[in-house]
């Protein structure tokens, strides 16, 4: 079995912002494992935010021994971006070996398109209107917030400009528990269906003892089954991601549990290409939220690529991947 890895990089269409900084491209790690004649891709996209860097995702990977399963797997990476690219490059790999799709492989129903949020970069009001104006036409929108009084603003700009579209909000753990408790009320008041990572990870105790009028999604407190313990009593909802899970094996068996402990599911992703979104579509289908729009933040994609219409978010073709 011979592992490759190279650095990809995709031009975005316009800057992306959030509370945490702007960036003009989506920086990835692609990684092909060949088996015989057959060969398995898988991406990923090393955060900061978890202590990963492009460097140190490639070492974690290149560290591998020659021979492994997928089964192996979760016993050689810990959950995070290197185990995704590798778990999702495996499953890939064993689909053109099988001469079957993954979904049968993991023993799935035949997935469909879902309708995914397109998400709006941070900026002033009047430019998330101009945004929001631009892309009335898609169901569901997820605003990036700031955090601070001028979120309020953000979200009437948003509505404003899209009155039909179905809102969620994105705070990347930028507010206080009374931020939340302000703005929360006015939020839903604005039609805003639930708000993702308002206080950070490891802060977020408060959300235990305060009414949360609106639906509180964990992100950067969610990332593999074993997180979820913790979560119950303080969240509604999780988001499950694939460079957060360690690959669609971990993604499986968090979906399951925690739909077990009453949790609703949300899948979404990091800013990626087709490549990357397309094992998530696996994991979406049924989810109460998709948001794996990455490839439509992106000016350029893979040569094969997924496909996005109106149903939404299709199902991969074999050449891009599963």
């Amino acid at each position: 079995m011979k592992i490759s890895v190279t650095h990809d990089a995709f031009q975005l269409a316009q800057v992306f912002t959030i509370s945490r900084g702007s960036r003009t491209e989506a920086n990835v790690l692609t990684v092909t494992i060949e088996r015989g004649d057959h060969r398995g891709r898988g991406e990923c996209v090393p955060y900061a935010r978890y202590g990963e860097t492009m460097a140190s995702v490639q070492a974690e990977i290149q560290s591998l021994p020659r021979a492994f399963s997928r089964v192996d797997l979760g016993g050689l990476l810990p959950a995070g971006a290197a185990r995704n690219a590798v778990d999702c490059a495996l499953w890939d790999l064993e689909a053109k070996e099988a001469g079957q799709p993954v979904w049968q492989l993991a023993g799935l129903s035949e997935p469909s398109a879902e309708i995914t949020a397109y998400t709006l970069s941070l900026d002033t009001p009047e430019a998330m209107n101009a945004q929001a104006a631009k892309n009335a036409f898609r169901p569901l929108l997820k605003t990036k917030l700031g955090g601070g009084a001028q979120d309020v603003e953000r979200i009437r700009a948003v509505r404003a400009g899209a009155l039909d579209a179905k809102i969620i909000v994105d705070a990347n753990e930028g507010w206080t528990p009374e931020l939340y408790q302000t703005l929360a009320p006015v939020l839903v008041d604005l039609g805003v269906a639930m708000v993702e990572q308002p206080l950070p990870a490891g802060a977020d105790e408060a959300l235990r003892e305060i009414e949360r009028v609106l639906p509180v999604c964990a992100d950067e407190s969610c990332h593999d089954s074993d997180s979820l313990p913790d979560l119950v009593g303080k969240y509604d909802m999780i988001n499950i991601k694939l460079d957060k899970t360690g690959g669609l094996t971990e993604a499986l068996r968090l979906r399951s549990a925690a739909r077990a402990l009453g949790f609703e599911v949300m899948v979404g992703c990091m800013v990626g290409s087709s490549l990357a979104m397309a094992p998530a579509v696996l994991i979406a289908q049924g989810a109460a939220l998709v948001d794996l729009d990455g490839p439509l933040l992106l000016g350029e994609d893979r040569a094969s690529k997924l496909f996005y219409d109106a149903k939404g978010v299709h199902p991969p073709r074999p050449d891009l991947w599963g």
